[in-house]
């Protein structure tokens, strides 16, 4: 009997190693697996790291980063140039923007932070001022004298002056509380009513008829009409004028051109100045090609100086707008709010008052466009500093949001700090760059411009 009990416990306790035996082979079978599925993922992670960022296509197409002075000055405008990034509306368009953003691999590489900090400035990058327009428009002031020979812009007995404005819907958008055509009125009106008494003024509107639906396309862009002149100015007919259109349709640039171009037709270049402010806030959008309209007006006989001012525009008008001007060898501006927007009317204004008084005054006019260019020079120096330190903020911003939103770690948001950084650098010692070679075109170009005077005029003036 003894027997048998001992022979069932020994059974039974044969079972139970077994079973511990099992429990424990099967507890290191899962422990195995889960450490193989921890390192599948960790490959898979490895996998996804290299090639996340150049499948997103948030990262496809991105302008590259300024290397140089040049680059700086023509790097375009981001999505967020000249707004505060931290703004509630903005902070939140950020966020959703991101959201199925790929975040910065845990081990990325070099390259991967320099693609990650690309796509941050893109977004944050600033139209930086090009020195270029200033020394275009030191040329459109000095070479102004009725006396000197051989030059585009030398005064003529009569000088005509129109400005073409852009009445599209997008002029509707607000600035401080203002529309951009409020604001444009405002700078056209003060700047018309101070020109010299004998100027022929004209004012012309464009995609002023229809909306911006497509089924008012057609009338829309067939919508160029001189609304004033060209006459002697008179305030209550041309406050009349001016105050009589709002932002409605399209976009007609090359049209407007086109039918500005017949208006002049009886202003030829022999005996009359003609100058022509375009005024847009938008790319072409009736098909038609202004680049190519701008160029065949300024090689007619009408031969007008065109300048054209971008009021507050997208990165894409901005490169169609120079262009026209560049074509017409003309001035190109970009302003973004209304004071800036009569600071450049403001110029043309003592530009032509510079005309109407030259010949009593040449060399002290001289001296005095020498101090004006280094006014101008601070203004540069002043306007690049606030667009750098703006965008540097928007920089720091954006890195923060998307670091809060788990795209990037602590470090390397530090580390793409530290690429914002040299970015800084390389700003600062562009417009150091800049500012010596403004001062050094400033003192050739007045040097020469004295002495073509005392040639002019026969006299022993010391420069």
């Amino acid at each position: 009997m003894k027997k048998k009990f001992y022979l069932l416990i020994f059974i039974v306790f044969s079972l139970l190693l077994v079973g511990c035996s099992d429990t424990g082979e099967t507890t290191k079978s899962k422990e195995q697996v889960n450490e193989e599925e921890e390192l599948g993922k960790q490959e898979k992670d490895k996998v996804n790291d290299k090639t996340s960022l150049v499948d997103n296509k948030a990262f496809e197409n991105l302008p590259n980063l300024p290397e140089d002075t040049m680059g700086l000055v023509q790097q375009l405008p981001g999505e967020y140039a000249n707004e505060d990034v931290l703004t509630d509306e903005n902070e939140q368009e950020i966020i959703e923007k991101i959201k199925n953003l790929p975040s910065l691999p845990k081990n990325a590489t070099e390259d991967e932070y320099n693609k990650y900090f690309q796509y941050i400035y893109s977004l944050a990058a600033t139209d930086f001022p090009n020195p270029e327009d200033i020394v275009n428009k030191w040329e459109f002031s000095m070479y102004g004298n009725p006396d000197l020979p051989d030059s585009k812009y030398q005064f003529k007995d009569n000088y005509n002056i129109e400005i073409i404005l852009d009445s599209s819907g997008s002029m509707g958008f607000q600035i401080d509380g203002k529309t951009q055509m409020e604001l444009a009125k405002e700078a056209i009106n003060e700047f018309v009513s101070n020109v010299p008494e004998e100027a022929n003024i004209s004012l012309r509107v464009y995609g002023h008829k229809g909306t911006g639906d497509d089924s008012d396309k057609a009338m829309s862009c067939s919508s160029t009409e001189q609304v004033y002149g060209f006459k002697k100015y008179n305030q209550e007919s041309f406050n009349q004028a001016l105050n009589q259109f709002q932002p409605s349709g399209w976009t007609p640039i090359a049209g407007a051109l086109k039918e500005s171009m017949k208006e002049f037709k009886d202003y030829n270049k022999e005996t009359n100045t003609n100058l022509i402010y375009l005024v847009s806030d938008g790319i072409e959008t009736c098909n038609g090609d202004p680049v190519e309209v701008a160029k065949s007006f300024a090689t007619s006989n009408i031969s007008p100086i065109i300048n054209v001012i971008g009021f507050n525009v997208d990165s894409e008008a901005q490169v169609q707008l120079q262009k026209v001007a560049e074509s017409a060898k003309g001035i190109y501006t970009t302003v973004s709010n209304g004071e800036q927007l009569k600071n450049e009317f403001e110029r043309a204004q003592e530009i032509l008052e510079r005309w109407e008084s030259w010949k009593g005054d040449a060399l002290s006019d001289a001296e005095a466009e020498e101090i004006d260019n280094s006014f101008d020079i601070l203004g540069f120096s002043n306007d690049w500093n606030y667009i750098a330190d703006g965008q540097s903020l928007n920089i720091s911003y954006l890195i923060t949001i998307f670091r809060e939103q788990g795209k990037l770690t602590f470090e390397q948001a530090d580390h793409l700090k530290d690429k914002a950084n040299q970015m800084e650098q390389l700003i600062e010692n562009s417009r150091e760059e800049i500012l010596k070679d403004l001062n050094s075109v400033n003192d050739t170009k007045i040097e020469e411009l004295k002495r073509q005077i005392n040639e002019k005029y026969n006299t022993n003036t010391q420069t």
